[in-house]
């Protein structure tokens, strides 16, 4: 699944939610951490569940809710219904098969086990999620590889923002501060096989400034890119979407790969270049990235 534009909407705000799959992105993910006051947080589980839980809300996108840093239990609880009656926690009765929930996005991941504990969690309440880990602290890009290599993680999410204000750099246009970081998260997602996704561009108003960042992160490598608001979902998806010629570089070089391996031979050619390992891996991360109608 490709995972190319991840855009946030407010937990607490029941029509933000609905109409968010109008925006496009691959993944929609309902916040309960930032975007939600303190004391709203009871009232916004309720509104992620009332939306997850509608029989007519079943978008295309990927559907994920980012947990709260401090109550991950109780965000499960009320997203998901509870656990048993009996307290096991073993999901059974608790109506969670209604929600339609596929991710949990965890902010300030700084090591190993706290992705363990919540999948722990949300294997008590009969669920069974990809977790998104936001590395956005100076321990966890340290610890990003571990991270990456948990059983449940399924991506790795860099936060330039918080990383900045954790270390007491400055945030500047060039990102020259948090470049290091930028970097060491993709090698870390690379090493785990887990998906890689890039920082929010904080000025929405700025559509040149975001085209330009997300084309510098797919670059380093990046899969895809966090947006706050609809108007950034196009360019993002735009940005991480192969273009249509490379599409067909790709699929050339596949099906030469299988006719040599057809054939027992080791050595094989497209277009009068000779193709090697590397060369076959950036062809199926291509075909990885391109929309099925584009294959």
């Amino acid at each position: 699944m490709a995972r190319r534009s991840l855009l946030f909407s407010p937990g607490d705000s029941p029509d933000l939610m609905r109409k968010a799959p109008g925006a496009g992105a691959d993944v929609i993910c309902f916040d309960l951490e930032d975007a939600v006051a303190p004391g709203r947080k009871d009232e916004a589980r309720a509104a992620v569940r009332e939306v997850l839980a509608d029989p007519d809300f079943d978008p295309d996108a990927e559907v994920c809710v980012r947990l709260t840093a401090e109550a991950p239990a109780a965000d499960l609880d009320g997203v998901l219904g509870g656990g048993s009656e009996d307290g096991t926690g073993d999901g059974t009765g608790d109506g969670t098969d209604d929600v339609r929930l596929d991710a949990v996005m965890l902010p300030k991941v700084e090591a190993a086990d706290r992705v363990e504990r919540v999948a722990d969690l949300f294997a008590e309440r009969g669920r069974d999620l990809a977790v998104f880990a936001l590395v956005e602290t100076a321990a966890g890009v340290l610890s990003a590889q571990s991270i990456a290599a948990a059983d449940a993680t399924d991506a790795l999410v860099f936060g330039a923002e918080d990383l900045a204000a954790d270390v007491g750099a400055t945030r500047t246009d060039e990102g020259t501060e948090v470049l290091y970081a930028r970097e060491h998260v993709v090698l870390a997602a690379s090493a785990g096989d887990v998906d890689a996704i890039d920082t929010v561009y904080t000025d929405f108003s700025d559509e040149a400034g975001l085209r330009e960042d997300a084309a510098f992160a797919r670059r380093l490598g990046y899969d895809g890119k966090l947006a706050i608001h609809p108007a950034q979902v196009a360019p993002i998806t735009e940005a991480f979407t192969p273009d249509p010629e490379d599409v067909e570089w790709a699929e050339a070089v596949l099906d030469a790969r299988d006719e040599a391996e057809r054939e027992g031979r080791a050595v094989f050619q497209v277009d009068g270049e000779m193709i090697d390992a590397p060369l076959i891996a950036q062809a199926e991360r291509i075909l990885d990235r391109a929309p099925d109608g584009d294959r």
